[in-house]
């Protein structure tokens, strides 16, 4: 049976697995060398190409994933979303960038990009004429990121598909917050998946590393830059990785169930201004969500009214963790303007939507009472609090 003809779960089980034909063993083995032989050989092996046993068979379950001929898999997400973009690149070439994407992205392209030469542009919006605007003779790339982080903002995969053909663009999507178990942007004419691994696919917060799924073709240029670079991940690590993806369908599907169960709670809360959640049927882009969305994610993002102290609400939490990084087993929460768009000056935050008192919310596998809960203790907190301020 092919391969692209199996079940998710499946694939996620067996492809791309090492058979152990020493022992027998029921896993892939973990080969640990930096050296190999170099004659006689079909393959020469070297960490840094990207193609050792452990780092190709990887690489191939998360290509049949997505849906692509080809996938590598790098040291962090950034090291996958650079080495891709210097790929497609150069001096005096223009990249059109949706309007609000990964923090650390948008500080790559403002600090690193200049110095290549390499000229940029953000859209005003997430509609077809936002990104034609911008679009110049000289570029070459359009860049999107949907769900957008922190805000859950959705981008129209097969508008920009077809806008990427009919410039001649390369099409790439930062699809971590997604995951192929949600989403495949390759069904819908996109060129390039991006990954942060260390969230979704890693899925237990103890890995970093990112990975990129595309044609053979455009696999061959990041590789290119990929050799120079040496962005490259530890076997073990690698190893790691492919154990944790054998589960990723069971939690992400357990993931957004809860997520879109809590969505719905905190968009009724009286503690709450605003909630971003796809999910949602308030969502104004809901109906697109569906469309191109197996499922809504197990992220979320809301506002708690102007007046109320949010590093008090997430001091308040027991059983969610304030912490960094996002998609593990656990629940977490984290203010974006203090983390991932640490990096941004206020008005560029400000310009993007994101307020101080945004939560940022990964939605883990815990009992949804159990979570709801701990929400309410904390939202009860910090209303105490604020009606003791009012009468001190």
């Amino acid at each position: 049976m092919e391969d692209k003809k199996l079940g998710l779960n499946t694939i996620c089980t067996h492809v791309g697995e090492i058979k152990d034909e020493q022992f027998k063993g029921a896993i892939s083995p973990l080969y640990m060398s930096s050296s190999y032989a170099y004659q006689g050989v079909d393959i020469k092996r070297y960490p840094r190409y990207l193609n050792t046993p452990n780092q190709e068979a990887l690489s191939k379950k998360i290509a049949v994933l997505e849906g692509t001929e080809s996938a590598l898999i790098f040291g962090s997400g950034m090291a996958a979303i650079s080495h891709t973009l210097l790929a497609f690149l150069k001096k005096g070439d223009h990249i059109v960038v949706q309007q609000t994407i990964y923090g650390g992205a948008f500080n790559f392209m403002q600090e690193e990009f200049p110095k290549y030469g390499i000229e940029f542009d953000f859209t005003d919006g997430f509609e077809q004429e936002d990104f034609e605007a911008k679009i110049k003779s000289n570029t070459r790339v359009v860049y999107v990121e949907t769900p957008s982080n922190p805000l859950m903002k959705i981008t129209d995969l097969p508008m920009i598909a077809s806008l990427a053909k009919q410039h001649g663009l390369i099409s790439i999507i930062d699809n971590t917050f997604a995951s192929p178990v949600n989403q495949r942007p390759a069904e819908f004419g996109i060129d390039v998946m991006i990954h942060s691994a260390t969230k979704y696919m890693g899925g237990h917060s103890d890995i970093c590393a990112g990975a990129v799924a595309a044609s053979a073709v455009h696999m061959d240029a990041i590789w290119n830059v990929a050799k120079n670079l040496g962005g490259s991940l530890s076997d073990y690590t690698v190893w790691l990785l492919e154990r944790s993806i054998k589960t990723l369908v069971i939690r992400v599907k357990a993931q957004n169930r809860n997520a879109k169960r809590l969505a719905k709670w905190l968009e009724k809360h009286p503690l709450v201004k605003k909630v971003y959640y796809p999910g949602l049927k308030s969502h104004p882009q809901h109906e697109l969500a569906k469309k191109q969305m197996s499922g809504y994610t197990g992220m979320l993002s809301f506002e708690l009214l102007p007046d109320l102290d949010a590093a008090a609400f997430m001091d308040s939490l027991k059983l969610i963790k304030h912490s960094m990084s996002l998609a593990g087993v656990e629940s977490t929460i984290l203010s974006p303007a203090e983390t991932s768009h640490a990096l941004l000056t206020p008005e560029q935050r400000a310009e993007q939507g994101i307020a101080d008192n945004l939560m940022r919310f990964s939605v883990g596998i815990e009992n949804k009472k159990d979570l709801i809960v701990d929400l309410e203790q904390a939202f009860r907190q910090i209303a105490k609090e604020e009606l003791e301020a009012q009468y001190d």
